[in-house]
């Protein structure tokens, strides 16, 4: 049997019709969709499994969606390869939902915080308009660097270390611009605006982490069953406390995508790691940080058949 890592995706790999075959085929499924729509009161369900896709990929509806999608498909291969997994990571919001898959957060409870989450960030940028780009491509200065030249115009700082050669940025409009403009005279091949409601993972969030720290207190959150690689450090927590302080900073911190990868893939280099959810963006990722480990996508009913069929073999 495989050792395996659990990965969730974040913001970006939701679309209409995400996990509608898994709730028709998996009445573990199905209960996970029916129980995230009780947990918020809205129907939830429909809006994954139908869109339209402008209200799905809202801020507060996509954050639930992604979480409750990774949810299920956990909820259906669970009782096979349960006692196989030894960590697990998430993009983002995808943290929140690698600690529900740790038995550390409650779904119901998982899913409020992350509808709560997204509310916070989409206020944060009304308040404080920002904007984010990807940067595609090495430059020949660190991104920091090119950063803090273009903070003449405002703050901008790293939000995503995605994987070599896939960086974004998040900030205050003019400054992003600027950076936007910089990268390419650095060497990058290309700066391209992301079409997303604020600055995540950046300084202009930092009132939005105040009312994620305050919802997360009032969470009950038990230590992990295995160890959450966690996006501020990529290092494994283990403890609740710790858990909690990180996912706060979380919302200001960049994103540490692929040293997390690395770290994982070092220790755990025969495992089988498995995108949990819709999409297949974190394979991609896995591929060019750690090009020799295994990494499969879960997200849909022949995804979860052949995954099965493999680890049963």
């Amino acid at each position: 049997m495989p050792d395996i890592v659990l990965l969730f995706p974040g913001q970006g790999s939701q679309a209409a019709g995400m996990g509608k075959d898994l709730a028709e085929r998996f009445p573990e499924a199905h209960e996970v969709f029916a129980a995230a729509d009780d947990a918020i009161g809205i129907p939830l369900s429909r809006l994954c499994f139908d869109g339209p896709d402008d209200e799905l990929t809202r801020t507060l509806n996509a954050q639930p969606a992604l979480l409750t999608h990774g949810a299920a498909v956990w909820a259906v291969v669970r009782e096979t390869i349960g006692d196989m997994v030894v960590a697990a990571a998430g993009h983002s919001l995808g943290e929140f939902t690698a600690y529900h898959a740790a038995d550390a957060l409650a779904l119901p409870e998982a899913v409020r915080l992350v509808r709560t989450r997204g509310e916070l960030m989409f206020q944060a940028g009304i308040r404080r308009p920002g904007a984010m780009a990807a940067v595609l491509g090495d430059t020949d200065i660190p991104i920091e660097d090119i950063c803090r030249q273009a903070s003449t115009d405002g703050i901008v700082v790293p939000a995503n270390f995605n994987s070599p050669g896939q960086t974004v940025i998040s900030g205050e409009i003019s400054a992003v611009e600027r950076a936007m403009v910089l990268v390419k005279e650095h060497g990058a091949k290309r700066a391209i605006r992301l079409n997303v409601s604020g600055a995540f993972h950046s300084p202009l969030l930092a009132e939005a982490s105040v009312g994620l720290e305050a919802a997360l207190d009032l969470a009950h959150l038990a230590d992990p069953r295995f160890p959450v690689y966690a996006n501020v450090n990529a290092q494994p927590v283990t403890d609740a406390a710790l858990a909690r302080r990180l996912l706060v900073e979380q919302l200001t911190a960049p994103v540490q995508w692929a040293r997390e990868v690395t770290a994982l893939a070092d220790r755990f280099p025969d495992a089988l790691f498995l995108e949990m959810g819709p999409g297949t963006v974190l394979k991609g990722l896995v591929k060019k940080i750690a090009p020799d480990v295994t990494v499969l996508s879960c997200g849909t009913a022949a995804d979860v058949d052949a995954l099965l069929a493999q680890v049963t073999a």
